[in-house]
């Protein structure tokens, strides 16, 4: 196990009792300190960025986003709800594909499920019937907009125990590191 899978330190399934805290730090801390042990001469610095996303991105996953549960939503149903709301204007499936980082296939099924729920329309394309153009419809515009404070005030409440500046930083350094990756996919290939 390496600490950039998301697993517990301890080989459990990353429930809420299997912390796999040693001590002085959490799980990816612990994860560390046993490799250090097995490979001194490694450098296992890029494990504690990594893995510390991973694992974090685990647990909010894991945790499921409250507001959106009510709603009856995912979180990826949400995704392309926004993706619609805050561009303003229709959307094709390939675009809210790119918008969302999903796949054709996955983006076609909610559409679906989305369509059948009253929460957007789709339209052919009156020059080429194999596309299909997206929109809200009023009733997912208004669900759009009566959840999004409700989730940043959840998110907010996930992050309460980031200060403000160091939330600052860490948001501008997550976004060098996105945007290096967006940029050149071909870095995340060795």
């Amino acid at each position: 196990m390496t600490a950039t899978d998301g697993g517990s330190a301890t080989g459990g399934d990353g429930g809420a009792g299997d912390t796999g805290q040693g001590p002085g730090g959490d799980t990816v801390a612990a994860v560390v300190r046993q490799w250090r042990a097995v490979h001194p001469g490694l450098d296992t610095g890029p494990m504690e960025i990594i893995g510390r996303i991973n694992r974090c991105a685990a647990l909010l996953q894991q945790a499921e986003d409250a507001p959106l549960r009510r709603a009856g939503l995912s979180r990826a149903e949400f995704d392309l709800l926004g993706a619609l709301r805050r561009t303003g204007h229709e959307l094709t499936p390939g675009d809210l594909a790119r918008e969302t980082f999903s796949s054709g296939a996955a983006v076609t099924k909610r559409l679906k499920q989305l369509t059948e729920r009253g929460l957007v329309e789709r339209r052919g394309d009156t020059r080429d019937r194999r596309v299909a153009h997206v929109r809200l419809t009023d009733t997912g515009r208004d669900l759009v907009d009566g959840i999004l404070p409700e989730q940043l005030a959840y998110e907010s409440a996930v992050l309460s125990g980031v200060a403000g500046p160091d939330r600052e930083e860490l948001a501008a350094l997550l976004g060098v590191l996105l945007g290096r990756l967006e940029s050149r996919p071909q870095a995340l290939r060795i």
